[in-house]
């Protein structure tokens, strides 16, 4: 009798643990998705705050790593995106990222933004020469660029210039964009003037199309 009792009493002990472990992975799913739609939430609520206080740095939740500093349109794609500080992992999975080793965006310079090719930036394939970007800084001013050329680099053999004499915005993501394993060296790069210096002429395109190193 103290047996048959005995046994199953480890039985409702197992279907306790069980229960509690299911529970356990239910409660992290819906966290995970109450992050993924939170999240934007509260990077949208720091951008309006950097708006409103004339472009001081606002975090989107007191410990994020990251923060927006811009906006990212491409009015032809129907594509609007804030970009965070940093081009890290944990700042990627919310947004693309302004490398910070590049020029400030905005100014002289070759101002870089990398995204993953899955997600945020998987528009950049649809990107034509001439196609319009448009960019807002944190003080309300709104850049317009245009795609000068696209290209696929190499990242073990190429690296970015640290320097330039005039205002240039590269952006960048992992290729092939349908590949089934991400973090191989091939890197889909999308350069753009501004507006006032843009010419379309197949010269300038091919010319172009040396400058940029990844």
């Amino acid at each position: 009798m103290s047996r048959s009792i005995s046994l199953r009493n480890w039985r409702d002990v197992l279907v306790l643990c069980l229960l509690l472990a299911g529970m356990h992975q239910i409660a992290g799913a819906g966290l995970i998705k109450a992050k993924a739609w939170l999240a934007p939430l509260l990077i949208e609520g720091a951008w309006h705050k950097t708006l409103l206080s004339g472009g001081a740095a606002v975090k989107p939740w007191p410990w994020a790593d990251t923060w927006p500093v811009a906006r990212l349109r491409a009015p032809a794609q129907e594509v609007d995106l804030l970009v965070l500080a940093g081009d890290s992992g944990n700042a990627l999975a919310f947004g693309p990222g302004h490398t910070r080793a590049s020029a400030p965006l905005g100014s002289t310079g070759l101002a870089v933004i990398g995204g993953h090719r899955d997600t945020h930036f998987a528009f950049l394939q649809q990107l034509q020469t001439g196609d319009v970007l448009q960019l807002q800084l944190p003080s309300g001013e709104l850049r317009p660029y245009r795609v000068q050329a696209s290209r696929v680099v190499d990242a073990g053999l190429e690296t970015l210039p640290a320097t330039g004499d005039s205002e240039q915005l590269l952006l960048v993501t992992c290729y092939p964009f349908d590949a089934l394993r991400a973090g191989g060296p091939l890197r889909y790069t999308v350069s753009a003037v501004p507006e006032p210096f843009y010419t379309d002429t197949a010269e300038q395109r091919s010319s172009s199309a040396g400058i940029y190193a990844l």
